[in-house]
This record gives C-alpha cells, sequence and structure tokens, in this order.
C-alpha cells in the first residue's frame, strides 16, 4: 500500500514536470509549474517530519503499532516455519495422486515407429 502511494506521489510530481500548458482550471486557478511543485512536496515533506513534536501522541501511537504488526509477523513467520518442518518431516503427501497413468497404455517411448528417410 505504502509503494503505491509512493509510486502515485512521484509520478505526480512526473506529470508537473512535463513542459505542457495547461491553462487555468474551471474556478479560475492558474496551473503549478515544476518548481512551485518541488518546492511544495519539499514542504510537505517538511510538515510530515515536525508531525512528532506538534503531536506526540500521534508518533507514540504509530510506534505502538510498528510493533504490533513486527511481533504478529514474527509470529506469523514461527508458524509458517513450523508448517513446512512438518509438512518435509512426513514426506510427500501421496493420499492423492491426480494426473496418474495407468500401466495398460502405450507410452511414446514404447512404440516402434518406422524412420522415414
Amino acid at each position: 500500500m505504502i509503494f503505491l502511494i509512493r509510486m502515485a506521489f512521484w509520478f505526480s510530481l512526473v506529470l508537473l514536470a512535463l513542459p505542457l500548458t495547461v491553462g487555468p482550471d474551471e474556478s479560475g486557478r492558474e496551473s503549478v509549474g515544476p518548481i512551485q511543485a518541488l518546492f511544495a512536496a519539499r514542504e510537505a515533506v517538511g510538515d510530515i517530519a515536525g508531525i512528532c513534536e506538534r503531536k506526540p501522541e500521534v508518533c507514540e501511537t504509530g510506534k505502538s503499532a510498528m510493533h504490533t504488526i513486527t511481533a504478529r509477523a514474527k509470529e506469523t513467520a514461527k508458524i509458517a516455519a513450523a508448517m513446512l518442518d512438518d509438512k518435509s518431516a512426513a514426506g510427500p503427501d501421496t493420499s492423492t495422486m491426480t494426473g496418474s497413468v495407468p500401466g495398460e497404455i502405450v507410452l511414446p517411448e514404447t512404440v516402434n515407429l518406422p524412420v522415414q528417410n
């Protein structure tokens, strides 16, 4: 999800940097140039970086959420590893045989075909 947000952000900056003449929109606002967009993006990143100073409870909640996500990911990885170890220790699952060929069918390597010159 974060990847998609980042990709959309950078893609929008690339679109702003393209030299296209757009003109004002319906409400009369002028289009933004690439330099203005770059400065606005820089200020937005600076504002996001300073959120911990303005609202420390947001950062504490974020840290707690990251701790919870990390703990759950570790526990899930342990469960997956245990399941894989159980499967490999038991051997391959032969209870279901799909795609098996009966013995009376003649396979291509046993057929004697005449050689054509």
